[in-house]
């Protein structure tokens, strides 16, 4: 055996040991991959190696605050707090956090010994931002896996949480078996995920004897059962958050429940200014002259017809009698209806046809005659003769309240006189309904 020299030796040892492989390595990963381990339960502080469990987050960022300074902006935004704790120790450790938070200083004018420095993580920060979002997005299609495997899975097997009757199969079938039989609705039983769970809740809240909606709580089941019945409290309450975690709609967005989701939905439709207008096309409106078969597409156009060709000049009527818009309305009705049943307007001679009827007017001139006001301006001719009757939407007021104007300008308005205050009392007629009032009491 040949022999080896002790300086030969000590030399070996140092080149195994720097050869020597103690630790698994790792190639350069992108910013969303952090190593850690599934089977970890606890999460370690990014400056130092404290740690705590998953569930005392808020004791962890209590202690990264008093100890190490260090403020996480929108914690709740966050779709896997231990992950990004470990991409954050790691990147610390390799550059100065200065280069990645920005600071804030408290008591900026007191002297210097008593100013302290707090760094803020935030997604200002572009680097921040993406993990943010590649965290929300693997969270994302985690979910989606999970709902999908759900709703593959025929191996499921519940009792119902209401009569006890046990189902096998998919999860659709106990759903749908609750709100056929119980009224009790949860919704589409596709967009709910980790269905175990959430029917466990269901049946502890049950089990209990809580209500599942307002959440009171009963002596026994009978009772419980006849208040859910009688309330119409068959459904979950919608306001609580634990049940959040079982509808897909609360992952969709980062940091989003299902309300912010659906009231942005109908903001979209309510609010929003980015519309285009510009290939609208109104529908030209077809009014039909009150004597003849004739349709105008304007109003303008009608009222020239009915003026050249029946003498009947609706504008000038309409100041005329200062007619307002309501009082229009009656007054289009009632001549519709009169020419409806062949009868004249003016002088309510019956006919037994229109071509009569049209040749009467024609004869006797009485298109543009009007008969008694009393007679035309009743309340059932506020409703239309013709239901699609478009004469009746252009109708205005406009010039008569115009008219209406002019003529009382020049009315005086002559106060109260209030020199008699007493007397006035005495002779209200406030006084003799309250006398009334007394007598019949």
């Amino acid at each position: 055996m040949a022999a080896v020299c002790p300086d030969a030796c000590s030399e070996l040892g140092r080149k195994d040991s720097r050869d020597c492989i103690l630790e698994p390595l790792s190639l350069p990963e992108s910013p969303g991959t952090v190593p850690f381990s599934q089977g970890e339960q606890t999460v370690p502080c990014i400056f130092c190696e404290q740690s705590y469990n998953e569930d005392e987050k808020e004791g962890l960022l209590k202690h990264m605050i008093i100890e190490h300074k260090l403020v996480i902006a929108d914690v709740k935004l966050i779709a896997n707090f231990r992950r990004y704790v470990f991409y954050w120790k790691k990147r610390f450790s390799e550059q100065p956090i200065t280069e990645f938070c920005s600071v804030i200083r408290t008591n900026s004018e007191a002297p210097v010994e008593q100013q302290e420095n707090y760094f803020l993580l935030c997604d200002v920060l572009p680097e921040d931002r993406v993990l943010r979002e590649e965290l929300q997005q693997e969270r994302l299609r985690e979910i989606l896996e999970q709902q999908q495997h759900e709703r593959n899975d025929t191996t499921l097997q519940r009792v119902c949480i209401f009569c006890n009757e046990e189902f096998k199969g998919n999860r659709s079938v106990i759903f749908n078996h609750m709100n056929k039989e119980h009224s009790f609705n949860v919704g589409l039983p596709d967009n709910i995920v980790y269905c175990n769970e959430f029917l466990d809740a269901l049946e502890k809240k049950m089990d209990s004897l809580q209500c599942l909606y307002c959440e009171k709580s009963f002596r026994d089941t009978n009772t419980l059962k006849d208040h859910m019945r009688k309330k119409q409290h068959r459904r979950i309450k919608s306001k609580n958050n634990e049940y959040d975690r079982f509808y897909i709609i609360n992952y969709l967005e980062l940091g989003k429940s299902w309300e912010e989701v659906q009231s942005e939905d109908d903001r979209d439709f309510v609010d929003s200014k980015t519309e285009d207008w510009s290939d609208w096309e109104e529908n030209p409106i077809s009014a039909v002259c009150l004597f003849c078969e004739n349709q105008a597409d304007t109003t303008e156009k009608l009222l020239c017809h009915m003026k050249d060709s029946h003498q009947f000049d609706l504008l000038k009527i309409k100041l005329d009698l200062g007619l307002n818009f309501y009082q229009q309305v009656k007054l289009v009705n009632f001549i519709r209806r009169q020419i409806h049943q062949c009868r004249c307007h003016g002088c309510q001679g019956k006919f037994q046809s229109t071509a009569e009827l049209t040749t009467h007017l024609e004869e006797e001139g009485h298109f543009g005659t009007l008969p008694e006001r009393s007679l035309w301006d009743q309340p059932q001719y506020y409703f239309p003769t013709y239901e699609n009757d478009s004469l009746l939407c252009t109708l205005s007021d406009s010039e008569g309240d115009t008219a209406e104007e002019e003529q009382h300008d020049n009315v005086p308005v002559i106060g109260e006189d209030l020199s008699s205050l007493e007397a006035l009392k005495q002779t209200s007629v406030l006084n003799q309904l309250l006398c009334d009032k007394t007598l019949r009491s």
